[in-house]
């Protein structure tokens, strides 16, 4: 095998590591949710721990937040709530109970937002997934989403109006990405798309910024031959064509959290982004359908995980 290639190869497998899977931002939510029904043996070591933390419905208390894992392996303690509306966002899908994070991150969210509605012209963003109050495995959609330092950010401005409840649970975001899947659509891609993006990847507490190949594509043709040095941050991955997700580095006083390797010098916009738009990536063939998971157990999750489930 050449060797640019065993390169390649080295650095799909990491990104498959670190990186999330998409929840998409069409699934509806419930206009009128109720409780997850009670488990009949919570204490079942084959149970997953997804079906434990999604009946925690508010955060564990800590005298200070506390990241325990890595990113799609682990949980949080202390975590806060992103108001469902603010100066310049709304939160969606509000059923899902999916809109806490780190506090990092909701001030992240929060600078963001008023980025949008200053630079780019948005009247502000509309907010997915973050994590679960105190993070873990999800019942549904991501693999990451699990320390509170993820969050997702739809490719539709938000209104000029407060969304009603059924609104946020049934409106479907706005797809960017063309039919043919090899660049973005110029009826819905903007420059104020490129402003808000770019925005959330000059900022310098964001690791890495996810999106669909063909967005990385229209972020390269677009920043021009100067001041390219965010384009490291912005990687390509499947889905993303919604929204884009950002993350956030390990907090510095958070040693139990787990971190990637920082982004390198380059902006990515070569080699690397070719592999995506070859046809056989573009078009996956669908991997045969294997026996019934339950998923990751509270043994697989770092053990200081299971006193933040417990917690008060």
């Amino acid at each position: 095998m050449p060797m640019h290639h065993r390169h390649l190869l080295a650095f799909l497998l990491l990104f498959i590591l670190v990186s999330a899977s998409p929840a998409p931002a069409q699934d509806k939510g419930m206009v009128n949710s109720k409780p997850l029904p009670p488990l009949a043996n919570p204490n079942d070591p084959k149970l997953g721990a997804k079906e434990l933390f999604a009946r925690k419905y508010l955060p564990a208390a800590a005298d200070k937040p506390r990241v325990v894992g890595f990113y799609a392996h682990g949980c949080i303690a202390g975590a806060e709530g992103l108001p469902i509306n603010g100066e310049a966002w709304q939160v969606m899908r509000l059923s899902r109970n999916r809109y806490f994070a780190h506090p990092d991150m909701i001030a992240l969210v929060k600078r963001l937002a008023l980025k949008a509605k200053q630079d780019a012209g948005w009247p502000g963003i509309l907010v997915g997934d973050m994590s679960q109050p105190r993070g873990g495995p999800m019942l549904t959609g991501h693999a990451s989403h699990q320390v509170g330092l993820d969050a997702d950010i739809w490719l539709t401005p938000a209104p000029d109006r407060r969304l009603s409840r059924e609104e946020r649970e049934e409106m479907s975001a706005t797809m960017v990405v063309a039919d043919s899947r090899v660049d973005v659509d110029p009826k819905f891609w903007t420059p104020a798309h490129f402003e808000v993006i770019k925005a959330a990847a000059q900022d310098p507490e964001v690791e890495r910024v996810f999106v669909n190949a063909a967005i990385k594509k229209a972020l390269c043709r677009g920043a021009g031959n100067n001041d390219r040095e965010w384009l490291s941050k912005v990687r390509p991955w499947w889905g993303h064509d919604y929204h884009f997700h950002v993350r956030l580095a390990c907090p510095p006083d958070n040693a139990e959290c787990k971190p990637q390797p920082p982004p390198g010098p380059e902006d990515g916009c070569g080699a690397e982004l070719k592999y995506w738009f070859q046809d056989s990536i573009i078009h996956p063939k669908p991997s045969p359908a294997g026996p019934p998971s339950h998923g990751m157990t509270m043994a697989a999750l770092p053990k200081e995980c299971k006193a933040v489930l417990n917690a008060p």
